[in-house]
């Protein structure tokens, strides 16, 4: 069956991320068409990326790069949770994506954000990081305010808005996974094949 991760996207002490993510796997396990587990960056310890090679060269040298790169490599698509930090991606998340490539390419991904501004910003910065790792991501996100889907700016509380807006993210990732599973399968020839 079609496996979905649902990663974290940020890792220090009071962080709302996994529980984000835990909320987002209660809608998520509803569905019958893919399976979906957390994978919490935070389990990872991942030193800063400081590998001699880049990871589309070959394996992470250390330990906890190489269980991060197994761990991701077991998925077909995934759903970030993005918390927006300056304007951006966490730097957690950023080092995370740098142990990776070959985990990551021809497969999909979905967002579920939050911040000031609905982590619209972090979403914006991570698609291109995406694009460049070769990950097709989806258009409907789900985009959460600190205002008004966490209560005193601390406690998940999230809107209706938001929760309806769940189901339709995953009903374009999940088709979306699946069709890149045929192309990692070589489903399909290369452009120009039958020249």
């Amino acid at each position: 069956m079609t496996k979905i991760a649902i990663v974290t996207g940020s890792v220090r002490p009071g962080r709302q991320s996994l529980n984000v993510a835990n909320w987002v796997k209660s809608i998520a396990d509803r569905r019958d068409d893919a399976e979906f587990e957390i994978v919490d960056i935070a389990d990872f310890n991942l030193p800063v990326w400081a590998e001699a090679t880049p990871p589309s060269w070959g394996p992470a040298q250390s330990a906890e790069g190489q269980a991060w790169s197994a761990k991701m490599a077991e998925f077909d698509g995934f759903v970030f949770v993005v918390s927006e930090y300056n304007h951006s991606i966490t730097g957690a998340l950023k080092n995370a994506l740098d142990y990776l490539s070959p985990e990551l390419n021809n497969k999909a991904a979905g967002f579920v954000s939050y911040g000031s501004a609905g982590g619209a910003r972090a979403v914006e910065h991570l698609r291109g990081i995406l694009s460049e790792m070769q990950v097709a991501h989806v258009r409907n996100a789900v985009v959460m305010s600190l205002f008004t889907d966490f209560e005193n700016f601390s406690v998940f509380t999230p809107t209706e808005p938001a929760t309806a807006s769940v189901e339709p993210m995953l009903e374009q990732l999940v088709p979306w996974t699946k069709a890149l599973e045929a192309v990692r399968a070589g489903a399909f020839a290369p452009v120009g094949a039958n020249a």
